[in-house]
């Protein structure tokens, strides 16, 4: 098996760990330390670990620039944290909305290009992103990283069958949300949502009409 066949296998397998390491690295050594024993309690089946200062093009397939670094499953994990939130990622590896919870933290941490690289691979996960935009007490870090997922995509070919999903949006009870669903309706450059963003212009939220209206004009011109 070569490398990056390696890496694909580990990528899928929830039970399994990728670690990258330097010789040098000071934090190392710390969660090599933590990983090892998440093995050795049976928390992981598998813990694969690369020396980078032996292996460099392991760093260059991955996208990695800094160690320590970690994958559990899908998740993507950089510099150290604590044995508590190594195991919290391996359960959530393991469970259905466990990529939500995933996304959530990336997002909120400004690690936007994760989601995205994740999404690029595998687009039905944007519905994680129609679930985080249904909080309307999101973080300001949250709602501008769900902005730029959704400036990257929206006007993308196999975007356009979420466009029910921000209809769906538009009659949530909160403002804001309305008013997101609206701004990103514009999004997609889909002339088939006018009547949707037309709709929006009898809302009973100020905010919520200018945003529809803005939408409106701005499909208009294009």
């Amino acid at each position: 098996m070569t490398q990056q066949q390696e890496n694909n296998s580990l990528h899928s397998d929830a039970r399994s760990a990728l670690l990258l390491v330097g010789a040098h690295c000071a934090h190392c050594p710390v969660v090599l330390a933590i990983m090892s024993e998440l093995v050795k309690s049976g928390e992981l089946a598998r813990l694969e670990v690369v020396n980078l200062e032996q292996s460099p093009e392991v760093a260059t397939e991955l996208g990695v620039r800094s160690v320590p670094w970690v994958r559990i499953g899908a998740f993507e994990l950089e510099g150290v944290h604590s044995k508590a939130e190594y195991q919290q990622w391996v359960r959530l590896a393991r469970q259905p909305d466990g990529m939500r919870e995933y996304m959530e933290a990336m997002l909120g941490d400004g690690q936007v290009s994760k989601v995205i690289k994740l999404i690029e691979q595998d687009h039905s996960l944007m519905r994680w992103i129609f679930e985080l935009m249904l909080d309307p007490d999101a973080k300001i870090n949250l709602r501008l990283g769900i902005g730029v997922i959704m400036e990257e995509f929206a006007a993308t070919p196999w975007f356009q069958p979420f466009i029910p999903e921000l209809e769906k949006l538009c009659r949530h009870e909160d403002a804001r949300v309305r008013a997101d669903a609206c701004h990103n309706l514009a999004l997609t450059q889909n002339h088939d949502v006018l009547p949707i963003l037309k709709n929006m212009l009898d809302d009973s939220s100020e905010e919520v009409r200018e945003v529809a209206a803005d939408g409106i004009e701005s499909l208009q011109a294009g």
